[in-house]
């Protein structure tokens, strides 16, 4: 049971980086590099489409078990630490989390992409 709670606990820690993630690609002491990194995470993490769609088997849950988290870490890494702390303060006391349509966007284009390359591939 331990394991459970550590893992609830990590996921909690994880929606709240994300949300800080957002607020950092807005924020001006944040160095343009970290900025695009939280920008592009964010955007994924909160985008309500996924690249992989998760009933794809293994590779559904690819994206999100692996590659968001990593993109999390890194994005922090490249934030000011005590900015960070700031923001997730900030995360941790906003009631409603934000959604990303520019990553909804983005997952669209690159579907669309797919779907006209392979119908030129195979017509």
């Amino acid at each position: 049971m331990e394991l459970i709670s550590k893992a609830k606990i990590w996921a909690k820690s994880l929606k709240r980086d994300i949300v800080a993630l957002w607020l950092a690609a807005r924020d001006r002491r944040v160095p343009w590099y970290a900025k695009v990194m939280a920008g592009a995470v964010a955007a994924y993490a909160l985008s309500p489409v996924d690249l992989i769609p998760d009933f794809i088997p293994v590779l559904g849950y690819l994206d999100d078990l692996i590659i968001v988290p990593l993109g999390i870490l890194l994005a922090v890494k490249l934030v000011p630490p005590q900015v960070m702390a700031e923001l997730r303060a900030e995360a941790a006391s906003r009631v409603s989390r934000p959604t990303s349509r520019t990553g909804l966007a983005f997952i669209l284009a690159v579907w669309a992409c797919c779907i006209i390359f392979l119908a030129q591939a195979f017509l």
